[in-house]
């Protein structure tokens, strides 16, 4: 019996997965995602096209490949059928591609209006949301509350309108104005397009193809930082971001898990609100971003940049079990005379290596490591046999720190400038 290997990021989201899915994909037979919702962008470039994925898994490119959305996925039909549309359009058959879970849950409209509301009440101590309506999803998802794909086959109008009154009571108790009659024809033509799709009941599926020996891989959204449970919190996003969301986003048993493919930046990135021990609100910050093209896919935010932080990385690593990393964007650095590495931190004076319970308001003081740079351009290296030598001793430096290998190197955005090592 195969077990399925699962690929997520280990810092704060847009380490660059769906490159790495899209690099690997050949290897697999299926390819799923097993949580999130469509704040996450993933951004594939390959043959002189840029492609952006919300929600369908980064494998769909690689033809014959099954695609599968997991129960763990929030689903908005409305940027569904336009990701869906926009692939259709640049010839990208999805129709016997992409099955959905039936217990996946749905992003309705209200959700979004209860997102935009809820961060409007906190005034300046806003999360920094995409205002998807993730959150809002989520939160009826835990409440028992929630619609979900399946729903569709079952008595849905009668859920759908118990749902909206219940949203349309919070929206009033929190005096905010809305008007989603749009939107709403919107939606419910979207659903139609969704009914399109093969409706699965997918911890049957995906359980029965490890039975029959099909190579499986995972893809996870955001990054391990942002974790409901093991991030930064509360400037973390609703679901499970780790290996183990997993288990739970697909119904795949833990004794099930193969590879744990972790995905870093060779530098560090964050959007919107919350910590950020290492971030540059400086000229080295803005060097990375306007290099690194650091804006959101999704979203178009800038990205705030900074060194990599190992403390993070290291607790990331645990909680994951990660058995190889793949570091993404080693070119940005280029430039650089000399690279730092967050080794500790410094809090009220005390040297710690552990990631610690309060990293919002905690004073943190960054311990760093420099390390030369290479000052070379790496975008058209073809082979490891290539890398100068002082980007090796980087590498080596973060194998050692970390403890565990890189085995996939990213010199650029195209799937081409990818260099496996091992």
């Amino acid at each position: 019996m195969k077990k399925i290997d699962v690929l997520l990021g280990l810092q704060w989201g847009d380490e660059g997965k769906g490159k790495v899915v899209d690099v690997l994909t050949p290897q697999y037979d299926v390819i799923t995602r097993f949580q999130g919702g469509p704040n996450a962008g993933h951004t594939l470039e390959f043959d002189g096209k840029k492609y952006v994925l919300r929600s369908i898994p980064s494998g769909i490119f690689q033809g014959g490949k099954i695609n599968i959305i997991g129960n763990g996925v929030v689903l908005d039909p409305m940027l569904f059928k336009e990701e869906a549309v926009s692939l259709a359009a640049n010839g990208h058959n999805l129709a016997t591609q992409l099955y959905i879970s039936k217990k996946a849950h749905l992003i309705m409209p209200t959700h979004r209006i209860l997102d935009a509301a809820n961060e409007a009440a906190k005034g300046m101590g806003k999360i920094g949301t995409t205002g998807k309506g993730i959150g809002p999803a989520y939160t009826d998802k835990i409440s028992r509350n929630g619609l979900r794909v399946g729903d569709l086959l079952h008595d849905f109008d009668r859920k759908y309108a118990a749902a909206k009154l219940r949203h349309e009571n919070l929206l009033r108790a929190m005096n905010y104005g809305y008007n989603i009659a749009q939107s709403e024809r919107e939606w419910f033509e979207a659903l139609e397009y969704l009914k399109k799709f093969k409706f699965i009941d997918s911890e049957h599926v995906i359980n029965e193809y490890l039975t029959a020996d099909k190579s499986i891989l995972a893809e996870g959204a955001q990054g391990t930082m942002l974790d409901i449970d093991f991030g930064s919190y509360p400037f973390v996003t609703s679901s499970n971001t780790i290996a183990a969301g997993c288990c739970t986003g697909l119904g795949v048993a833990p004794r099930n898990i193969g590879e744990v493919y972790g995905i870093i930046k060779a530098y560090c990135t964050r959007v919107g609100s919350g910590p950020f021990p290492t971030e540059q609100d400086n000229e080295t910050g803005a060097e990375m971003c306007e290099r690194g093209c650091e804006f959101g896919s999704v979203t178009g935010r800038r990205r705030r940049c900074g060194w990599i932080d190992l403390v993070a990385l290291r607790y990331a690593i645990m909680i994951n079990g990660v058995t190889k990393l793949i570091m993404m964007k080693s070119d940005v650095l280029d430039t650089f005379k000399t690279i730092r590495a967050c080794v500790a931190y410094r809090i009220e004076g005390e040297e710690v290596t552990n990631f610690p319970f309060e990293v919002a308001e905690a004073n943190i003081e960054p311990v760093y490591a420099d390390i030369e740079g290479w000052q070379t351009d790496m975008t058209s290296v073809k082979s490891e046999d290539e890398f100068p030598e002082e980007f090796n001793l980087y590498i080596s430096f973060l194998e050692h720190e970390l403890g565990v290998p890189i085995f996939i190197v990213s010199v650029g955005p195209d799937r081409e400038q990818t260099i496996k090592r091992l």
